[in-house]
């Protein structure tokens, strides 16, 4: 068995030949955000590898778990690895998890899953909770095509080079951000991507959870005023962004005119559609649209 300070005497191991490791998603916030699936195999489990023991602890005992852990994390992943494969081929059943979201996705793990793939040892994905996929969801950006970018180079020079090679991109780009650092990414990425729609996801699931929409500039004028707090995961809408991002090839004219020949009714209810399509307060589209006719347009 491996050795380790917060390792306590494990059960025996499985009778199976082979063990099988777990790939588990644990909440990113509230802790109700973790499936029944995911409880049920860290209480069967030999012995769970985290990524922190002492905060993976506190999950375990808010829902009464008392398997053992061991730490697995970026500074020692290179020795253990190896060390919860020989687990594995003797037979115990390992859950891997990370402080939170599902393992390996910027987070330590993809060493244990390739050396595990390459022993034969089957790797078993328990699905949970995802802090850009959460913040992918509410963002109301379009998401049916995104590039994932992780945690961007702390280095402005390398940040810069990576925000420039998806300049020319057209999907949504999401990464995540340490909160000192997210003013200086937001300037960045005004500085190579120009003035694209912004999301701001702050303390995702959690009691201060906090949505920042806007442009690149909106949003970093209104963080300098108020800085944030907590873990951020940014957004940044493509640049062709059309209506979903608030620009409209037609007028607000236009689309009045159209909405009373298509579905036959008066310019009191087109507006009252056209501005729900738009987003804006009704108010706000008569504004728009006293203003296109006094421009004749």
């Amino acid at each position: 068995m491996v050795s380790d300070a917060d390792h306590t005497k494990a059960p025996a191991p499985s009778n199976d030949a082979t063990g099988k490791l777990y790939i588990v998603g644990t909440p990113i916030g509230n802790l109700e955000d973790i499936t029944f699936r995911a409880l049920r195999t860290l209480k069967e489990a030999d012995v769970i590898a985290c990524e922190d023991t002492r905060r993976t602890q506190k999950l375990l005992n808010h829902y009464s778990i008392r398997t053992p852990t061991i730490s697995y994390h970026e500074h020692n992943e290179m020795t253990r690895a190896p060390e919860l494969i020989i687990e594995l081929e003797q037979g115990s059943h390992i859950a891997l998890v990370s402080d939170a979201g599902m393992p390996v996705i910027s987070d330590p793990g993809y060493r244990l899953v390739k050396l595990a793939v390459r022993h034969n040892i089957q790797v078993i994905p328990i699905p949970g909770a995802s802090a850009f996929v959460a913040a992918l969801a509410a963002a109301g950006m379009p998401v049916d095509k995104f590039r994932c970018l992780g945690f961007l180079p702390a280095k402005r020079v390398a940040r810069q080079k990576a925000l420039a090679e998806a300049k020319s991109s057209s999907k949504t780009l999401v990464f995540y951000e340490a909160p000192h650092r997210a003013l200086e990414a937001l300037a960045d990425v005004r500085k190579i991507l120009g003035d694209p729609p912004v999301v701001v996801a702050r303390e995702v699931t959690k009691v201060f959870e906090e949505f920042l929409r806007g442009s690149a500039s909106e949003v970093l004028e209104r963080m300098k005023r108020k800085p944030v707090k907590g873990e951020l995961t940014i957004l940044v809408g493509p640049h062709s962004s059309s209506e979903e991002n608030g620009v409209h090839p037609n007028t607000i004219c236009q689309d009045l005119e159209r909405v009373m020949r298509e579905q036959g009714v008066d310019e009191r209810a087109a507006l009252k559609l056209v501005a729900r399509a738009r987003g804006i307060p009704r108010s706000e589209a008569y504004r728009q649209w006293q203003g296109e006719k006094s421009l004749g347009r």
